[in-house]
């Protein structure tokens, strides 16, 4: 369906908004890697919008550090050096395992039900045969389960930054190069999960932030190991 060219201030922005939601799931779930160029007439044609919607998408994608846009020239992903990458992984896992911290000291036991509810489920995505099956279904899973770890806190300050964060760190892992890093440490995931449960049930804050942190920089290693294979 082709976009109306006499689009109200409203309309526009909803077509805005689906081809955001649209693209950003792309690059988040690496459908694209680091380098690749993004093209604006192909999605414009598969999103059946108007080339603006696209190019407002891009811009805003781009403030989030999640599109390049290079002048005169289009739009591409974004490439990190593993320094890069350790450094960020670095710095979220400082962040959230003070978010978990707070958390734990804050948590109401039906969020604590519905935690343990969606780890259950991830656990059983371990088993899926398909990698892309295993990686789609660990990080939507996993989104659900830290989305609902962070709203633990009662904070929309720490909600709003790490969520900003966790779409930065599913960028550099699933645009690293190697298709589906992730692929072979869902177990070992699910499992990490189950240690910050555990600390979460018994109010253990110091426990709760220390596995929180390992769980994160997990991230690193993964990455420089990415890299060497490719």
């Amino acid at each position: 369906m082709r976009a109306n060219s006499r689009q109200g201030p409203l309309e526009g922005q909803r077509l805005s908004e689906r081809a955001y939601q649209s693209i950003k799931a792309r690059l988040l779930e690496g459908e694209w890697s680091a380098h690749d160029s993004i093209a604006v007439e192909a999605l414009r044609t598969e999103l059946g919008v108007s080339k603006q919607p696209v190019m407002d998408a891009l811009r805003r994608l781009s403030v989030e550090g999640l599109v390049e846009i290079i002048p005169q020239v289009g739009s591409r992903v974004p490439a990190y050096t593993q320094d890069e990458a350790s450094d960020f992984f670095t710095m979220f896992a400082s962040l959230e395992a003070e978010a978990t911290a707070v958390a734990t000291r804050r948590y109401a036991e039906d969020q604590l039900a519905e935690l343990i509810r969606i780890n259950d489920e991830l656990g059983q995505v371990a088993v899926i045969d398909d990698p892309g099956g295993r990686v789609h279904g660990y990080r939507t899973l996993n989104r659900a389960f830290h989305g609902l770890l962070l709203e633990m806190t009662h904070s929309s300050v720490i909600l709003r930054v790490s969520e900003q964060m966790w779409d930065m760190s599913d960028l550099i892992i699933n645009t690293s190069g190697r298709r589906r890093p992730l692929a072979h440490e869902v177990g070992e995931r699910h499992a990490d999960h189950e240690r910050i449960i555990d600390a979460l049930k018994s109010r253990d804050v110091r426990q709760a932030r220390k596995e929180m942190r390992q769980h994160i920089l997990r991230n690193i290693p993964m990455l420089e190991h990415a890299r060497s294979e490719d």
